[in-house]
């Protein structure tokens, strides 16, 4: 098959797969009257993380680290810069406290910590524990700290209503999130594949391929997600379903893939783009402090800033 008509449906295949398995997770979660911010945070993060799982796997046991960690480098990026921008220019977002306080150091940590482990050109199976055991910390604190605050305003102010439950079962809800997750393995696999082949081709490297096509097409799910939920008012759960995402993207899934295989990074991943994936969780701390919220303007700014980073991965590889 044509290369990339191979990457054009394995794309395809990683949205229809995460809309299939974040819908039947969300209602799941939902059903048990968890709050929006644990099922943005947890469920739903981990399940628009699973394109990136699948893809690092896949290119980690084929012996392409670099596209491994390049996507999920690049992921962050549209994390963090294109899809939040996008959401705060439609409309501004507030943060709670708790995301300040826990979740924003949290992605900082988990930035700097992936730059010192990768500093060796190599993710060890040792190294993927580390990453796991912040991955498991970080959900023990994001669920307790929830959990005790169930009692306060807001907490719990988006559930499915119980119209809504009556039309679906939790067998069906369940049958959802399993084929999404089939029909993501084996997106992740096409991608993948023609993802390299187009790489060889172009004669461009395959961290610059993880780092714009499959990057921006792993992180479909993330945008569809967030935009929904914004346009929906749902901004606890799109607020999480980012910053879940993003600290996930780097703890868990590059954890489990080293674990899988021994990930090899480039210099360029440690000199260039990880250190500029630390510069943007950076200047995220002054513009979440000031005033907790994330204005129209800034949200402007961090798209503005996304495109010149695309351009210029782009241009620089000319």
């Amino acid at each position: 098959m044509n290369a990339y008509l191979l990457v054009g449906i394995g794309l395809f295949a990683l949205i229809v797969g995460a809309e299939a398995l974040v819908a039947g997770g969300s209602e799941l979660a939902a059903r048990m009257g968890v709050s929006p911010m644990i099922v943005g945070m947890t469920v739903v993060s981990i399940g628009t993380s699973l394109p990136e799982l699948a893809v690092g796997i896949d290119a980690a046991r084929s012996g392409s680290g670099p596209l491994a960690v390049g996507n999920i480098v690049g992921t962050n990026m549209v994390n963090l810069l294109l899809i939040l921008g996008l959401s705060a220019a439609i409309v501004p977002l507030a943060l709670r406290r708790r995301t300040i306080k826990i979740d924003l150091p949290t992605i900082v940590a988990c930035a700097v910590l992936l730059w010192v482990l990768a500093a060796d050109g190599e993710l060890t199976a040792r190294d993927g524990l580390v990453l796991l055991a912040v991955a498991i910390a970080y959900t023990a604190v994001v669920l307790r700290v929830e959990l005790r605050g169930r009692g306060d305003p807001g907490a719990t102010d988006i559930e499915i209503e119980e119209d809504d439950r009556r039309h679906g079962s939790v067998a069906w809800d369940a049958g959802r999130l399993i084929v999404g997750i089939a029909i993501i393995l084996v997106g992740a696999v096409w991608l993948v594949d023609g993802s390299v082949r187009v790489a060889t081709d172009l004669g461009v490297s395959e961290a610059v391929i993880g780092l714009t096509v499959v990057a921006i097409g792993t992180s479909a799910p993330e945008l569809v997600t967030t935009m929904v939920a914004t346009v929906r008012g749902d901004r606890d759960l799109a607020i999480g379903n980012l910053f879940g995402s993003s600290i996930y993207n780097v703890a868990l899934i590059l954890g489990v893939t080293a674990l899988v295989a021994p990930i090899g990074v480039t210099d360029e991943l440690v000199n260039v783009d990880i250190p500029l994936m630390i510069a943007v969780t950076l200047v995220l701390v002054p513009v979440f402090i000031t005033g907790r919220r994330i204005s129209r303007a800034e949200g402007i700014g961090f798209v503005t800033a996304y495109l010149v980073y695309l351009g210029a991965v782009i241009l620089f590889q000319a």
